[in-house]
């Protein structure tokens, strides 16, 4: 993009536009056909990101009921997880299908309302034009 840029975490419309969450353009019939496709592009990655949570919490069931751990153990317990889950993935472990069927995706707590205007990082859209600039130079997909 001609320029180094940090890693991003993807956020909704109800998130505030920071240079490190991206999020997409407000929706309405006033946006270009640049910004409907990045908007399009945040969506499917959001949904790659919602599948492997899905799969890391079917292969490891115990993160669907971290009720009974204490707070301080959580941490090591998801990174722990995460850790045996990319060691599997990597070494073509296969993975049970039938493991998501007692894995509903389930939505996690958000903001019910957007973030207030003021919240919002000026220079973040300065980052958000430039990757729905380079999302415009890869061509559709």
């Amino acid at each position: 993009m001609g320029r180094a840029q940090k890693y991003v975490l993807l956020g909704d419309a109800t998130y505030p536009l920071q240079d490190w969450i991206l999020k997409p353009y407000q929706e309405d019939e006033n946006l270009t056909q640049r910004q409907l496709q990045f908007n399009y592009r945040l969506k499917r990655a959001h949904s790659v990101i919602e599948n492997a949570f899905l799969r890391l919490k079917a292969r490891w069931q115990i993160l669907l009921k971290c009720d009974d751990c204490s707070l301080e153990l959580l941490p090591t317990l998801v990174l722990a997880c995460c850790i045996l889950h990319n060691i599997c993935e990597a070494h073509d472990n296969p993975f049970n299908e039938e493991w998501l069927e007692g894995t509903e995706p389930t939505e996690l707590p958000k903001p019910c309302q957007p973030a207030p205007a003021a919240m919002e990082d000026n220079q973040a859209e300065q980052v958000r034009e430039l990757m729905c600039q380079y999302f415009e130079s890869c061509g559709e997909g």
